[in-house]
């Protein structure tokens, strides 16, 4: 390849990595306001600003193939949030707090219509396509992983880590239900505080 072939090239591979994250981006944002059901594809390519031809060429599968890049992409934020937080507060109480601040920021920050990433999509396709399922699992798994290894790292015994972490997650999950409802962050802010005396006794 040429010099002047080159600098093409690049650019054609960036504008090719380019469409397929604002596709994801899109999917996931979308999914998450709105579900995975109620989401058409119309609606993806215009957020996403992209052609119907660039999507099949990413996702062959369509839809559910994005799907599950869109839940991957999420579970990964979801997971980055959490990791930068215990690495920053050094505990798992400090970083629960901060977690939970986190998402109650995102949730008001987005007017109420965006708490996790992940759990409008969950709550609709628990029975779905298992390459989508399994992407779910997996983001919820990765925050509960996390937060475990810190907890057995305080000297949490390993069974009482896993639980006390799962038990962490389903609350704040369930509190950004009751914030979505109740259009506050308040629940999530609460629950964090609670998780907090917990996970401190």
């Amino acid at each position: 390849m040429s010099s002047s072939q080159r600098p093409a090239a690049a650019r054609a591979g960036r504008k090719r990595e380019s469409s397929r994250t604002r596709l994801i981006s899109a999917a996931a944002q979308l999914f998450q306001e709105q579900g995975f059901a109620a989401t058409g594809l119309s609606e993806i390519l215009d957020r996403a600003q992209t052609p119907k031809g660039s999507l099949y060429h990413h996702f062959p599968g369509g839809k559910a193939e994005l799907g599950v890049a869109a839940m991957e992409a999420a579970g990964q934020v979801l997971q980055h949030t959490l990791t930068s937080r215990l690495e920053s507060q050094g505990s798992a109480a400090g970083a629960i707090a901060a977690f939970a601040d986190d998402l109650a920021g995102w949730l008001e920050g987005s007017d109420f219509s965006r708490g996790c990433p992940v759990a409008t999509v969950a709550l609709e396709q628990a029975n779905g396509a298992p390459d989508l399922v399994a992407a779910i699992r997996g983001a919820f798994e990765g925050v509960i992983d996390a937060l475990a290894r810190q907890l057995v790292a305080e000297g949490t015994p390993a069974e009482r880590a896993r639980r006390l972490a799962t038990l962490c997650l389903s609350t704040l999950e369930g509190a950004l239900i009751l914030a979505r409802t109740q259009r506050s962050g308040a629940p999530v802010r609460m629950a964090g505080e609670e998780l907090v005396n917990l996970l401190s006794a």
